[in-house]
């Protein structure tokens, strides 16, 4: 294993069994998109969607890191959760528009003119771009002192997050309840509206940039809330680990079954609609395992 392998291991907190299936299931992914990458004059964005803990940000940086070491392009890793409202925003939605705004997640929190003037500027090679991070573990944006400064145009833009590809529903399936979420906190619909006509909107114009769409498509919504879980004990032992006060925004189990259902219609929407739509489909198991690769869309 050489230095770049490790350190991209280290990064992402996985074992060295994660390079071998990579490997196995990504290169050849590098490979179909080399030849467009060697002839764009703009950078090649490629979209990754997949529900939270499916593992969306390891993939990207495998990708980027493989890019430009085999590649030797540069390559620039951007999730769609650094572009989270601030709280402060997102608590005057929830005045403004519906409570339930607040709560960081769906479609309709994230600052969609900020993601696609950083795509702007990415496309247009300007120099010193800043690139917004969010800190889940205090629920808002970093202070911008810590975010990302990009001084290189770069040939390639790995965008992942959860929401990635989603569609708006018909408005009568708006109507009808899913859990109890919905059914005791938005009983006029005001909130899941809201959401679909972002969607609708502003979404569908950030999705446009996209040139290339992978799904990680997990087995059920079910699943997710497993892996959702993992995810929060993950921050509580990173945080444990550096000495840091557990912030009180990182949540319980009986906290993550609520908050998760916040997700759940956008979640099983893209389940069902998304894999027709991808280029590049890998179903994954309960343990996050790809048992089978299918290509919906052409890939030329």
């Amino acid at each position: 294993m050489n230095a770049t392998e490790k350190a991209f291991l280290d990064r992402n907190k996985l074992s060295s069994s994660y390079l071998g299936e990579a490997n196995r299931w990504f290169l050849p992914v590098i490979k179909k998109l080399r030849p467009m990458l060697k002839r764009r004059k703009q950078p090649l964005i490629l979209g990754i969607s997949g529900s939270q803990g499916s593992g969306k940000s390891a993939l990207a940086d495998y990708l980027c890191t493989v890019v430009a070491v085999q590649l030797n392009l540069k390559a620039l890793p951007i999730s769609i959760d650094d572009f989270y409202h601030t709280k402060h925003t997102r608590k005057q939605l929830g005045r403004d528009i519906h409570p339930l705004l607040a709560t960081r997640g769906v479609p309709g929190t994230h600052d969609i003119d900020l993601a696609m003037h950083v795509l702007d500027q990415l496309i247009d090679c300007s120099k010193d771009i800043l690139v917004p991070r969010f800190d889940k573990s205090i629920d808002d944006r970093c202070h911008i002192n810590k975010f990302s400064r990009v001084s290189d145009a770069p040939d390639l833009i790995v965008m992942e997050g959860w929401c990635l590809g989603a569609n708006a529903e018909k408005t009568e399936n708006l109507r009808i309840d899913i859990n109890r979420l919905e059914r005791d906190c938005d009983p006029y619909y005001i909130w899941r509206e809201y959401v679909n006509k972002s969607i609708a909107g502003p979404y569908q114009k950030l999705f446009g940039y996209i040139d290339r769409w992978i799904m990680l498509r997990a087995p059920s919504f079910e699943q997710v809330c497993s892996w959702r879980l993992e995810q929060e004990q993950k921050l509580m032992e990173k945080h444990q680990i550096s000495s840091i006060k557990t912030p009180h925004e990182i949540m319980n189990p009986e906290e993550i079954n609520s908050f998760i259902q916040h997700y759940q219609r956008v979640t099983e929407s893209i389940l069902n609609d998304l894999p027709k739509r991808v280029h590049h489909l890998y179903q994954l198991n309960e343990d996050r395992v790809i048992v089978a690769y299918s290509e919906p869309l052409p890939v030329t």
